[in-house]
């Protein structure tokens, strides 16, 4: 997982990185501006049909035409769906229609510049302004006798044409956002899920350590004066859990760790002892089923942490199961809560396919169960 975050994440960060400086740099303005210049048609138009103040009003609209078109290309590259690109379209098509009394048949290659910004901002449903823009030059020269002229079949190519391939590129605009935001999405839930997993196993295995830590110190504590033999042997037991625990938090972080249950069981008849706890612990630890000897080891671990640190009791029993395994002890019942502990133990079991129950036992104190659901037929 740590190498799954560290890949995603730089990676993702830099494909975006580069996504975002070649929309932002001086292709954006190249490419979609640099084929303004086949509207030196539309001016020719204007040139050519319209005089005096007719050509002042045919340049005008044409101006304001073209500004229209600049301000629409970032906004179609970088929020196709604004409200803004919407009204921008809107503006376009209706100077588009004005320019044609001045310019006449050469006002139809506007048509190719409405296409545009209309297809980014409504993709399939621009088909209308589309077929508009490919009729208008076959139809209106036929309808309109005084222009002389027949159908401007090349604007109308043009404009087919323009479509289709502005819907594929903006489609594929479409697509590498889609992707930087899915890449983006699954690097944060994959550090998301590390920094879980390290806290789960922090908490499971510092606690448990520093616990034992504890309750031997106190244990060597008390043989000081009484038995100074045996106290110095538990304060060598303590330094070797240290030397341990250092180790197991080395693991952790590496996403390496395992443990055993043969070893967790020993380890807890141990801890139960030094803290003057009846253990009443299975010496083998095969009968748990292989495929859950893990889990139930995290579970034993857990369990007896927490018969230690808060159950105030006597005496602690572990029953072990194929696919089952109980913790049951004779303290102080209450209402169970749902610490950090309990809460990594439970998305372990979950992850695993189990449930877990906690709460009082069948004689008081606290029973802790965890069980897994076999398939039937499945040998365990």
């Amino acid at each position: 997982m740590t190498s799954q975050v560290a890949a995603a994440g730089p990676a993702s960060a830099e494909w975006a990185e580069r996504q975002r400086r070649w929309g932002k740099g001086w292709r954006r303005y190249v490419f979609p501006y640099l084929f303004m210049v086949y509207l030196a048609e539309t001016a020719g138009g204007i040139v050519e049909y319209s005089k005096g103040i007719e050509a002042v009003a045919g340049f005008a609209i044409l101006t304001a035409f073209c500004t229209c078109y600049v301000i629409a290309i970032p906004s179609a590259i970088d929020d196709p769906r604004g409200r803004r690109l919407s009204w921008l379209v809107a503006a376009l098509i209706v100077l588009c229609g004005a320019e044609v009394p001045f310019a006449r048949a050469h006002s139809f290659v506007m048509g190719v510049f409405v296409v545009v910004p209309a297809v980014a901002a409504l993709g399939r449903r621009a088909w209308p302004i589309v077929a508009a823009a490919i009729a208008a030059p076959l139809v209106m020269p036929s309808v309109v006798p005084s222009w002389h002229s027949g159908p401007a079949l090349d604007a109308a190519a043009s404009v087919a044409l323009t479509a289709l391939a502005l819907y594929a590129f903006f489609e594929v605009i479409r697509g590498n956002r889609a992707l930087s935001e899915a890449r983006s999405e699954v690097a944060r839930l994959a550090a998301e899920n590390e920094r879980a997993r390290i806290s789960r196993d922090f908490h499971d295995l510092l606690g448990h350590s520093l616990t034992t830590i504890t309750v031997k110190a106190g244990l060597a504590r008390r043989l000081g004066e009484t038995d100074p033999g045996r106290a110095r042997q538990e304060i060598a037991e303590v330094e070797d859990l240290a030397r341990r625990a250092l180790q197991e938090v080395r693991t952790a972080v590496s996403g390496n760790h395992t443990i055993t249950l043969a070893t967790e069981l020993a380890t807890a008849r141990e801890i139960l002892n030094a803290a003057g706890v009846t253990a009443d612990i299975p010496r083998a630890s095969d009968i748990a089923a292989p495929a859950y000897q893990e889990l139930f080891a995290w579970v034993v671990r857990e369990g007896v942490t927490n018969v230690v640190r808060h159950a105030q009791a006597s005496t602690c029993s572990i029953h072990l199961a194929p696919a089952t395994i109980e913790i049951v002890d004779d303290g102080a019942a209450g209402e169970a809560s749902c610490g950090n502990g309990l809460r990594g133990l439970r998305e372990r079991v979950e992850a695993a396919g189990g449930q877990l129950h906690v709460g009082s036992g069948p004689n008081g104190g606290w029973l802790l169960r965890v069980s897994i659901a076999v398939p039937a037929g499945a040998v365990v």
